[in-house]
């Protein structure tokens, strides 16, 4: 499936100071030393030269800084250049006109890195974990993507692959003697109790998906309250933008407003929502019913209020967020005509008590947010699932090994087990590639990567 040409490709954004243009391939040297003096096939690896780089008819283009990395040390595994030119839209398309003309193609969206993971340099999950690196946009996202691309993931899977292998192979040789009818190499009780240990731990991976999402999209925040109680202005105060409409009508907001700030390195998605209330009309009640909607989604609740809820309203804001992070927040502490809310009313959590519309305890408000968010806390070497493709693999991992426990349970025969068995290795081998013959696949994965990584 490898494509053995020479590619190349721009791997920096256009407009800048300074372009970075990759070539990778057998001719990736003499491509780029048919328009330098000083680089040839010899040139020695990982070492940087200053050349002037020249056009088909012997003209300057630009002074340039040549990188150069032989297979298979390099990011790809072949022989690679990077040429580091200045910016110019013509010099960068110039140059990769030249190497095009010396036999060299334009690489597809990824290909640098899909070249990696086809020559041995990462597997499929640490490929796939470059992207998310590159698109990581805080420190939450940053640190997955690192775990994962350091092969942190890979590794667990790893063991439990070899734990599996090693008994499939046990079971396997039972077939090689089964006119020995007594002769067991695989120890059935020794089996089951890894395949239970083996589906605890996928089962463990597969819910972190949720926690994954939520960290890589932005934990969803619910700002709930009555009406008029600020909600609208706390939002426009912790995105520090007028993004909702702020009116001393009640009603004003009928539809949930959503946007996603940095809080302490974490990205949060703040969800502004209709006031709850009792209401004849259809269009609010809408909004209304949204607001319910929302609280179901969001990891954390900011219950807004501006005096004491009665019971009623206590217990079922309870209920509704029973599996929630739930903060209440008394807004509006700058009016002097508002009693506090009476705590001994309230859960054992204190209230945070601000002013949305002077900021007043804001930093208070965004602290306690952050430390909501500690049901979604990771260190670096836990391993957290982000992509869709790996949760998938995952689930349809357990509900074949599932088969394989209700398959020792009832004494099945070891072909049959063994069988089973399999599956679930290659169902685990899809998510680092290990078994993937799959060209689509490999055009799925990759085809969503920037041209020139």
């Amino acid at each position: 499936m490898l494509d053995s040409g020479t590619i190349c490709a721009p791997a920096t954004a256009p407009g800048g100071a300074l372009a970075i243009i990759r070539v990778s391939g057998p001719k990736a040297l003499s491509a780029v030393g048919s328009l330098c003096k000083g680089i040839t096939a010899d040139t020695p690896a990982n070492t940087v030269h200053f050349v002037r780089l020249t056009d088909g008819e012997g003209s300057v283009l630009d002074e340039v800084l040549v990188s150069v990395f032989h297979a298979p040390h390099s990011y790809t595994g072949e022989d690679a250049v990077e040429i580091s030119c200045h910016g110019s839209r013509y010099i960068i398309n110039k140059v990769l006109e030249e190497l095009v003309r010396k036999g060299c193609r334009m690489a597809r969206p990824g290909e640098f890195t899909e070249r990696a993971f086809l020559n041995g340099k990462m597997d499929l999950a640490q490929a796939e974990a470059v992207a998310d690196l590159i698109a990581s946009t805080n420190r939450a996202t940053h640190q997955l993507a690192m775990s994962q691309l350091r092969g942190h993931f890979s590794s667990e899977l790893t063991v439990m692959r070899e734990q599996l292998l090693k008994l499939t192979t046990l079971l396997e040789l039972e077939l090689d003697f089964s006119d020995h009818e007594d002769l067991e190499f695989a120890e059935r009780s020794e089996l089951l109790a890894l395949a239970l240990s083996t589906d605890a731990h996928i089962t463990r991976l597969a819910q972190t998906f949720e926690a994954g999402q939520a960290l890589k999209k932005g934990i969803p925040v619910a700002i709930v309250g009555k009406t008029n109680v600020g909600k609208s202005t706390l939002l426009n105060r912790l995105l520090r933008d007028d993004r909702a409409i702020v009116s001393d009508i009640h009603g004003t907001t009928r539809d949930t407003i959503e946007d996603v700030i940095d809080l302490q390195g974490i990205s949060f998605r703040f969800i502004d929502t209709a006031g709850i209330r009792q209401t004849n009309d259809k269009v609010e009640q809408i909004g209304i019913n949204r607001t319910y909607a929302a609280i179901d989604k969001a990891h954390i609740i900011l219950w807004l209020i501006d005096e004491t809820p009665t019971q009623a309203e206590m217990s079922e804001m309870q209920a509704r967020c029973a599996d929630k992070k739930l903060l209440i927040v008394q807004n509006k502490i700058d009016l002097t005509h508002i009693p506090q809310a009476r705590e001994e009313l309230l859960p054992s959590s204190p209230i945070i008590r601000i002013s949305a519309k002077r900021g007043t305890n804001l930093n208070l408000l965004e602290n306690a947010i952050v430390s909501a968010a500690d049901i979604l806390t990771f260190s670096a070497g836990d391993v957290i699932v982000t992509n869709a493709r790996h949760y998938e693999a995952l689930i349809r991992a357990k509900a074949n090994l599932q088969r394989v426990i209700s398959g020792l349970q009832n004494q099945l025969s070891g072909d049959l087990i063994a069988e089973d068995l399999r599956i679930v290795l290659s169902d685990l081998s899809e998510i680092t590639g290990g078994l993937i013959t799959s060209q689509e696949t490999l055009n799925n994965v990759f085809s969503h990567f920037c041209v020139g990584k």
